[in-house]
């Protein structure tokens, strides 16, 4: 079994977005390492926006979600009034829905790395004042 790692928009936009300046340090780097990775719906609307300028790169991202199966973690009503505390306290930042999705699912999971281009989970902190690592920072 692969471990289990929290992924973010940012990689997934890189690897199907040939012009994107990180496309070819992504792609090795999900070549090189074998995960399973949990993302959210949240990410994957931010990631399919992005990808919609071209349709060929939106369908083989949803292609590979399926066939990589990618697990999206469910974030419900119940979670809104985490995603608030969470969105106030990093309002300086400021944290994005999908980017709230995420730590909260690091918090219900018990997941602590994410595979991120934003230096923001640097700065995020779960209960205790842990923090989620992010294993992928581009030089």
């Amino acid at each position: 079994m692969h471990d289990r790692i929290l992924i973010d928009a940012g990689p997934l936009i890189a690897l199907f977005h040939i012009g994107d300046n990180h496309h070819n340090k992504v792609r090795q780097f999900l070549l090189n390492n074998e995960y399973c990775f949990i993302s959210t719906l949240a990410v994957f609307t931010e990631a399919s926006y992005f990808l919609s300028v071209n349709a060929n790169a939106q369908k083989d991202f949803f292609e590979w979600a399926m066939i990589k199966g990618v697990i999206i973690s469910d974030i419900n009503q119940n979670d809104l009034p985490r995603i608030v505390e969470l969105t106030q306290k990093y309002s300086d930042l400021p944290m994005d829905f999908a980017d709230a999705t995420l730590v909260v699912t690091a918090e219900k999971t018990g997941i602590r790395e994410i595979i991120s281009l934003d230096r923001d989970f640097d700065i995020y902190r779960l209960p205790g004042r842990e923090r989620i690592r992010n294993v992928y920072l581009p030089q």
